[in-house]
C-alpha cells in the first residue's frame, strides 16, 4: 500500500510541475486490492490536460482495410486550438487584485503582490493545446470545456495553416463541451451523425492533434457505450457520463477532436484517456454526438444549456440487490431511493422501490445510460418511463422539469436567485480598468446582490479567488458553491463600479437551496 500511495503522489508531483503539458493527471485505483493502479488524464496539452444516416458495418470477419474516405472527407474538418493566458493572480492588467474577505476565513492563497507601480506587465504565455471540430460553414467550432478553460485569448489553426482568433460562444463543464466561433467563410464541415445508432465492434476514427502533431488520424473500435468513469475524481464537475469507449489511440492534445464512423460522420467529441502513464495504452472516451448536439443547439438557441431532471434519488440495481428487495422480474435497472418533493417524477405518479428499466424504450441499466437519456431533453419535454412494481411492468409519462421544479426555460445570464442580469464588458469598459474580462451587474431587483449591498453597473472581477470573464463563470462558481456540502454558502466577490472604487462583498447563498 505504501509503494502505490508514493506512485500516487509522485505522479500528481509530475502533473503540477508538467502543468505546460498535460491538463490531469490523478491517481485513481482500481479495484478492491492494491495490485493496479491508472490515471484518468485529460487529454489537452493545456496545462490544465443532424444528418441521421449512418453507415454499419458489416458482420464480415474480415475488417476494412481502407479508411481513406473517411479520413480524407474529415480531416480539414478538424481545428488546432491554442490557448493562451497571463500569469494568474491579477498581476499587471488587472491592477492588483485581492479579496481580504476571502483572505479572513481562508488564508491568502498567494504572497501578496508588490505596490502596483512596481509590478511589471507579464507577458502572455502559451497554456494549453487541443483539437475542435467545426460544426458550420460559419465558423463555429466545438471542443472541449477544459482545453479552453481559463484562458485569455483562443487561437484556431484550420488543416491549410490559416489562423483565427476565436469567441466563445459558451460552455458546459457538466459534460465538458465548450462552442466557439471565428470569424470565417465557406469552412469544410463534418457532417453529425447519430451516435444513438453506434453498435460495440463497428470501426471509428479519431482525428486531432496529439503532442502537437497536426491532422493525426487513428483508428481503432467502439468498445462500449454508455460507459462512466468516474470523472468526478479528476476535480472536474462532470455530471453527465455516458462515454462511447474506443480503443483508437488518443493522446495529450487529442482533447476536443473528431471521433467519426467510417462513412466520415461525427459521432463523438474525444475527452479524455484511461491510463497507467498519461498518454494512451488502451482506451480513449468520446461524448457522443447525441449529447453534444443538443448542448450545441441550447447554446445557440438559448444562450445556455436547458437542464432538465427527473427528480429522483437512485441507485443501481444489482443481483443481491434485486435477491434482498424479492425483485425477480429484472436483474438491473435504476432503484428510485427518494423522490423530490412534487418534482417530475412523484407527479407522474413513480414511487420509492420502483426500478427504471426504460426511458422512450432506450434501456436504463445504468447511471451512465440513464444520465445520457435524460440529458438529450429540456425541461417540459414529456418523455415515456417504463419501470418495474411488484414484478410487472408499468409505463407513464412524465413531464420534465429544471433545478427549480418548474418548466420554464432558462435565459441566459439570468441569475433569478442573486436578483440580476450580468452583461459582459465592452471593449472600452476593458481597456478603461485594465481589465481581461468580467460582468456588470444589470437590471437589479429582490435578491441576494441587493441584500448584500450591491448596486447597479457594479463589475464582478473575482469570486471566491477565481477570475470571472463571463457569465457562464460565475454560474460555475454559483453552482460549486450551492452543490457543495458546505453549511456556509458563500459568495465573497472582487470588484469595481465604473467610477473605479474596488468593492469587496459577501453574499451569503444560505437557504437558496
Amino acid at each position: 500500500m505504501k509503494i502505490y500511495a508514493k506512485l500516487a503522489l509522485m505522479a500528481g508531483g509530475v502533473a503540477v510541475l508538467s502543468s505546460a503539458l498535460t491538463a490531469v493527471a490523478l491517481d485513481r485505483l482500481r479495484g478492491a486490492g492494491n495490485t493496479d493502479k491508472a490515471l484518468f488524464t485529460a487529454m489537452s496539452e493545456d496545462g490544465s490536460a443532424s444528418s441521421r444516416g449512418f453507415l454499419t458495418v458489416s458482420n464480415s470477419v474480415t475488417p476494412p482495410t481502407d479508411f481513406t474516405h473517411a479520413a480524407e472527407s474529415t480531416i480539414n474538418g478538424v481545428v488546432s486550438i491554442k490557448s493562451y493566458a497571463s500569469p494568474r493572480g491579477y498581476q499587471g492588467g488587472d491592477g492588483g487584485f485581492s479579496n481580504p474577505l476571502y483572505e479572513f476565513f481562508f488564508g491568502t492563497p498567494q504572497p501578496r503582490q508588490q505596490p502596483r507601480q512596481q509590478q511589471q506587465p507579464k507577458a502572455e504565455q502559451q497554456r494549453g493545446l487541443g483539437s475542435g471540430v467545426i460544426l458550420s460553414s460559419d465558423g463555429y467550432i466545438v471542443t472541449n470545456n477544459h482545453v479552453i478553460q481559463g484562458a485569455d485569448r483562443l487561437e484556431v489553426t484550420l488543416n491549410d495553416n490559416s489562423i483565427y482568433n476565436a469567441k466563445v460562444i459558451g460552455t458546459d463543464p457538466t459534460t465538458d463541451v465548450a462552442l466557439l466561433k471565428i470569424e470565417a467563410e465557406n469552412l469544410p464541415v463534418i457532417p453529425v451523425g447519430d451516435s444513438d445508432a453506434l453498435k460495440v465492434g463497428e470501426w471509428v476514427l479519431a482525428v486531432g492533434n496529439p503532442f502537437g502533431f497536426t491532422s493525426t488520424v487513428t483508428t481503432g473500435i467502439v468498445s462500449a457505450k454508455a460507459r462512466s468513469v468516474g470523472s468526478a475524481a479528476m476535480g472536474r464537475p462532470m455530471g453527465i457520463e455516458s462515454y462511447i469507449q474506443t480503443d483508437a489511440a488518443v493522446n495529450p492534445g487529442n482533447s476536443g477532436g473528431a471521433l467519426v464512423n467510417i462513412k466520415g460522420e461525427l459521432v463523438g467529441i474525444n475527452t479524455a484517456i484511461y491510463s497507467e502513464t498519461g498518454s494512451y495504452v488502451g482506451y480513449s472516451f468520446a461524448i457522443p454526438s447525441s449529447i453534444v448536439t443538443k448542448i450545441v443547439t441550447d447554446i445557440k438557441q438559448y444562450g445556455t444549456v436547458q437542464r432538465a431532471v427527473l427528480g429522483v434519488m437512485f441507485s443501481e440495481l444489482t443481483p443481491q440487490k434485486a435477491k434482498e428487495k424479492n425483485i425477480t422480474a429484472v436483474n438491473d435497472g435504476i432503484m428510485v431511493e427518494e423522490l423530490v418533493d412534487r418534482g417530475a417524477a412523484m407527479e407522474a405518479g413513480i414511487k420509492v422501490g420502483d426500478v427504471i428499466v426504460s426511458i422512450n424504450g432506450a434501456p436504463t441499466h445504468n447511471t451512465a445510460q440513464l444520465q445520457g437519456e435524460i440529458s438529450k431533453y429540456r425541461p417540459g419535454d414529456k418523455i415515456k418511463v417504463a419501470y418495474i412494481r411488484d414484478n410487472k411492468q408499468h409505463s407513464v409519462d412524465v413531464t420534465l422539469r429544471n433545478n427549480q421544479g418548474g418548466t420554464r426555460l432558462a435565459k441566459a445570464d439570468d441569475f433569478s436567485a442573486l436578483g440580476c442580469a450580468l452583461k459582459p464588458l465592452t471593449e472600452a469598459q476593458m481597456r478603461e480598468f485594465r481589465l481581461s474580462g468580467g460582468v456588470q451587474v444589470s437590471g437589479l431587483k429582490d435578491g441576494k446582490f441587493r441584500e448584500a449591498g450591491i448596486k447597479e453597473g457594479f463589475i464582478i472581477v473575482d469570486i471566491n479567488n477565481a477570475r470571472v470573464r463571463t457569465a457562464d463563470d460565475v454560474e460555475e462558481i454559483y453552482n460549486t458553491i450551492m452543490h457543495s456540502s458546505d453549511s456556509d454558502k458563500v459568495m465573497f466577490i472582487t470588484g469595481i463600479y465604473p467610477t473605479g472604487r474596488k468593492v469587496y462583498y459577501a453574499v451569503d447563498l444560505s437557504g437558496e437551496e
